[in-house]
């Protein structure tokens, strides 16, 4: 599903003209996928998070480990599980469209606090209501861990960033 997600659509004919490593990056910005993550950004983006990282949080939502393999898809590195420092240059290098470089150490501290309080999982939420019996309380898990995550992060990067880096 993530594969068609990054997939399609494909670029207009007149992407061609690109380089392929430009060509693959535009192919994913313009994807269903990238469209997503660009529509969660005004929401992420006060965490520090861009839309790349949207992209993975939503695939993460099968299962946290699909975080790490999404970035390296969305980066264009091929396997990220087997060899790491091609995914780590690419979010090393990456920066924003002021310069400002995505991957910072409060945004790393931000994203790690999401992965502590959200509940990333549908097979958690599976099991929570096959327990129950209904859907009210998987939800309410969802909605209110969630609700804490978001919470978190943004007082973890906001107050972080000023701190640390001058501000956000």
């Amino acid at each position: 599903v993530l594969w068609a997600l990054l997939y399609y659509p494909r670029l207009p004919e007149t992407a061609a003209a690109f380089t392929e490593e430009a060509q693959n990056a535009a192919q994913i910005e313009y994807s269903f996928a990238g469209r997503l993550g660009h529509a969660l950004e005004p929401l992420i983006a006060p965490l520090g998070f861009d839309w790349k990282m949207g992209i993975a949080l939503v695939a993460a939502f099968a299962a946290r480990e699909v975080f790490v393999s999404t970035l390296g898809i969305v980066y264009s590195v091929g396997s990220a599980e087997e060899d790491a420092s091609q995914l780590i240059q690419a979010m090393q290098a990456d920066a924003r469209g002021d310069g400002t470089l995505v991957w910072t150490p409060i945004v790393a501290i931000s994203l790690m606090v999401w992965f502590v309080f959200a509940m990333q999982c549908i097979s958690t939420m599976a099991v929570v209501r096959r327990e129950t019996g209904s859907w009210r309380w998987p939800l309410l898990q969802l909605g209110l861990m969630n609700a804490l995550a978001y919470g978190a992060c943004l007082l973890v990067y906001q107050v972080g960033s000023r701190l640390f880096a001058g501000g956000p």
